[in-house]
């Protein structure tokens, strides 16, 4: 029997394929950069808790990515909300009609994996449409039953590695009462998306008929952010409240009754669609939102040459828009518009 490699052996031998790699291979240039970024670090020296910190980060990352990777094809809601609400609350059963009609629309939900809200979504959606995003704190949190040992459970180390998936893998986010992490939570995707560092997707408060949370909270978003100019009125575009399943899922939906993605390339974003426009359409968006075109003008077209790289959507019409970033509020009035033009 042969013996297997020295693990130094191994490693070599994965170093020498990974370097035989073409330089015209585009993952493989990015994978030599990191690697130099890791020789990099032994010669720095860093203190032993940085590289442990980095070491668990990019382990957490790489399995997420590669879990995550298999359900790219389907949507999926970030569900956040309070871990301390009872089964007893009305909250808890309106968290659990929610994903249960999200997943009958073919939706994924993403939770913390927790308890309260995050169960309730969890539970509504099912193990086969969940996905449960555990953090390990010093105080031990199980994941609740509904998701734990489900292939689909992730355990994270880190808050930031945590959020990152939270943000790069949901297409909608939804938000029930809760408290510190919850608005957290909350306000870091407003920040992302106020700020242009994540795609345009719908956030949704949701309370109960009645209810006074997100009303609170808005009245308080109104009242010292936008009164004292801290927010531009457009910004209170990015969120809606609601007070039902039905209308929490009509507004997810709704978002991509025609917009598809959207992705930035040289300068230009491109809105993909799920049916092209009519000329006039074009023209009138073009007079309504020359506001947010800082040189040239709304154009439909078909795929750019770079986005070769994403062949699934090849075949989806273009708005490319000269975008100048600054106006995420306006940019989703634009996408409002669109998805309200008949067909």
């Amino acid at each position: 029997m042969a013996t297997p490699p020295a693990p130094d052996d191994h490693l070599r031998q994965q170093l020498e394929e990974l370097l035989s790699l073409p330089a015209t291979d585009p993952q493989a240039a990015l994978l030599k950069d990191l690697l130099g970024s890791v020789i990099r670090l032994q010669e720095q020296r860093l203190d032993m808790l940085d590289l442990k910190i980095l070491h668990r980060s990019l382990r957490e990352m790489r399995y997420a990515f590669r879990l995550f990777r298999q359900y790219r094809h389907r949507r999926k809601v970030a569900v956040f909300g309070s871990a301390r609400m009872p089964s007893a609350n009305p909250l808890y059963d309106l968290a659990r009609r929610f994903a249960h009609r999200l997943a009958e629309r073919g939706f994924m939900v993403i939770t913390g994996a927790g308890e309260g809200i995050m169960r309730a979504a969890n539970e509504g959606a099912g193990r086969e449409n969940s996905f449960g995003a555990n953090i390990l704190l010093p105080f031990e949190q199980e994941p609740n039953p509904a998701i734990v040992d489900d292939p689909k459970l992730i355990h994270f180390k880190y808050f930031f590695t945590r959020k990152l998936f939270f943000v790069r893998e949901s297409h909608a986010c939804a938000v029930f009462p809760g408290g510190y992490g919850t608005h957290d939570e909350l306000f870091e995707i407003l920040t992302l998306l106020q700020t242009g560092k994540n795609n345009p997707h719908p956030i949704v408060l949701v309370d109960l008929p009645g209810g006074t949370y997100w009303q609170g909270w808005e009245g308080f978003v109104r009242e010292n952010m936008l009164a004292t100019r801290m927010l531009a009125p457009e910004d209170l575009g990015l969120f809606r409240v609601v007070h039902s399943a039905e209308d929490a899922v009509a507004e997810i939906e709704g978002f991509y009754r025609n917009y598809h993605s959207s992705r930035f390339v040289k300068g230009r974003l491109v809105l993909r669609l799920q049916h092209p426009l009519t000329a006039g359409q074009v023209d009138d968006l073009n007079v309504r939102f020359a506001h947010l075109c800082t040189d040239g003008k709304i154009e439909q077209r078909s795929a750019l040459q770079e986005e070769a790289d994403e062949p699934e959507l090849l075949a989806l019409p273009r708005l490319v828009v000269p975008y100048h970033s600054r106006s995420a509020g306006g940019l989703r009035q634009l996408i409002d518009v669109v998805n309200a033009l008949p067909a």
